[in-house]
């Protein structure tokens, strides 16, 4: 019998676990999770490394190691990430085989530190990849100004990226021109185009959460007709631009010299507003060559009462442009909206990289 998390796959959706640590690599869990409910890759950020870690399960001898060895707080750090993420490769090494690189991914962030600073940005991720050494990883690295040139140079040099924290049509489009210009530079080294693989991580709920709460302060009945309506016009007209941005005559040019398409991924899918539906930035955003990567939570609530009904973003493309005009009509400034979520998503990965540090530096001195 077929079951919501199957369909989606079967629609073209790529479902990714937004979540991973050393417990759930060593109990199962994560090989459970790819053949009962469909996951065929994993992400992974600051705050889940920080949540992973700070629960101690699984990192007690692996800190004691670091701590024997004299290693200093960030080593330690880059050990363990490391170290979960490439084991977690190696269960979906099967899965990037059968896929040919498409799916079997795992996701790895530099440190949120460098995300205004594009040398050092450039330098982690080829130190990340080389660390994990594995063909399935996926380096990601944010979309802020900084990074952009980053993305370029990395893909450049033949490495996958997955970027994330973007918020806006026009950052997607550079992202979008970011990667097309570091194949153009992969193609003249001479690196393998059909090695390298990308996915643009744009953020949904965080959106709905920022406007909303702007619409709740109009106050009008045009406005509170426009709630929870947001998140989702600017996915599916993320995934129009794609649409667009791909088919154009430079993008098949590299396609046709054996470039992979830069996949649309719906990051931030767990539901807010407890007012909504759990499972609205899934079923909503179903479309071919997408991935969702959802916290568990969203993902086993797709699996029990998800209701999957094909193609749920091509057709909504008038309706989402209305939804722009009409919020731009209240008085809500989407261009403001997407750099101060932009502006947010680094600070929150700071936080978290700064909190990580702090229960690693205790971790290591209780050790010593």
């Amino acid at each position: 019998m077929s079951t919501p998390t199957q369909d989606l796959s079967d629609a073209g959706v790529s479902i990714w676990l937004d979540d991973l640590s050393r417990q759930r690599i060593t109990t199962g869990n994560l090989q459970e999770l790819i053949d009962t409910r469909n996951v065929v890759g994993v992400t992974t950020n600051p705050s889940i490394f920080q949540a992973a870690i700070s629960a101690g399960v699984g990192y007690e001898e692996a800190i004691e190691a670091q701590a024997k060895a004299g290693a200093s707080t960030d080593d330690t750090i880059f050990e363990l990430t490391t170290t979960d993420v490439r084991n977690a490769s190696d269960i979906f090494r099967p899965i990037f085989d059968k896929t040919g690189g498409v799916d079997g991914r795992v996701s790895i962030e530099v440190s949120p530190d460098l995300a205004h600073d594009t040398d050092a940005t450039i330098a982690e991720a080829k130190k990340l990849a080389a660390a994990v050494d594995r063909p399935n990883v996926l380096i990601k690295i944010p979309a802020t100004k900084a990074g952009l040139p980053a993305i370029t140079e990395v893909i450049a040099a033949g490495i996958s990226v997955n970027v994330t924290l973007i918020f806006s049509l026009e950052r997607y489009s550079e992202v979008i021109e970011a990667y097309l210009t570091g194949l153009e530079r992969a193609r003249e080294a001479g690196i393998d185009l059909g090695g390298i693989h990308s996915v643009a991580s744009f953020f949904v709920s965080r959106v709905d959460t920022e406007v909303d709460k702007r619409l709740v302060a109009i106050g009008t009945d045009a406005a509170n007709e426009l709630k929870s309506l947001a998140g989702v016009a600017n996915a599916r007209l993320a995934y129009e631009l794609f649409e667009q941005k791909f088919a154009e005559q430079r993008a098949q040019d590299l396609v046709a010299a054996g470039a992979n398409l830069q996949r649309p991924l719906w990051a931030s899918t767990g539901v807010k507003d407890p007012a909504l539906p759990d499972t609205l930035y899934v079923t909503e955003l179903v479309a071919p060559g997408t991935v969702n990567t959802m916290p568990e939570k969203t993902l086993q609530a797709t699996f029990d009462h998800g209701v999957i009904s094909g193609d749920t973003v091509t057709g909504g493309y008038e309706a989402a442009h209305k939804v722009f005009a009409d919020l731009a009509a209240v008085g809500v400034d989407l261009d403001e909206v997407t750099q101060l979520l932009e502006d947010e998503g680094v600070d929150k990965f700071i936080a978290s990289w700064h909190d990580l540090q702090g229960t690693v530096t205790a971790a290591l001195e209780s050790a010593r």
